[in-house]
């Protein structure tokens, strides 16, 4: 009898770079974020990633991260989390007790949609602004309501390499 074949991707893995595929769509120069939503039973429910409104022209947007606020992203850009959920074309309850794979940890504006949407666990790769009041909040806020937040479990390195040739 044959053996399966080794090396397949994990489940963390398969939607961790589902969510990194989903970044790549980002035309945010400085930083690209993805987001997967995924139910109990391990099906796609949702993706999302960070950019410009619906509607609002990403040639005359303000990609820019230093300056007055208005001329910058900062107060118009919707987060991967966001459009995810926003995109998301089923019921709430559907969204009850399932996950999110994102590749940067949430901001404490996305946990509180992630929160009022009924997602109940958080995977993400990075952390790297773990020290930021925003994040210091998003901690509180997911402590608090029950959400469960963690880094992904990688067994070592992995890269995925995908030829569209």
């Amino acid at each position: 009898m044959d053996k399966k074949r080794e090396g397949y991707l994990a489940w963390d893995e398969y939607f961790m770079a589902i969510a990194k595929l989903s970044a790549m769509r980002s035309k945010d120069p400085s930083t690209q974020v993805g987001a997967c939503i995924v139910s109990n039973d391990n099906r796609i429910l949702s993706i999302g990633y960070n950019g410009a409104p619906n509607g609002f022209d990403d040639d005359k947007f303000p990609w820019g991260r230093d300056g007055q606020n208005l001329d910058t992203k900062y107060p118009y850009v919707c987060h991967a989390e966001m459009n995810a959920i926003l995109n998301f074309r089923g019921t709430k309850k559907d969204l009850e007790n399932a996950k999110i794979y994102v590749d940067l940890f949430p901001c404490n504006e996305c946990a509180k949609i992630i929160i009022q949407s009924g997602i109940k666990e958080v995977i993400y790769l990075s952390n790297k602004y773990a020290d930021a009041e925003n994040n210091i909040a998003s901690r509180k806020l997911f402590d608090e309501c029950g959400v469960k937040y963690s880094k992904i479990d990688l067994k070592g390195e992995r890269k995925i390499e995908i030829d569209l040739k």
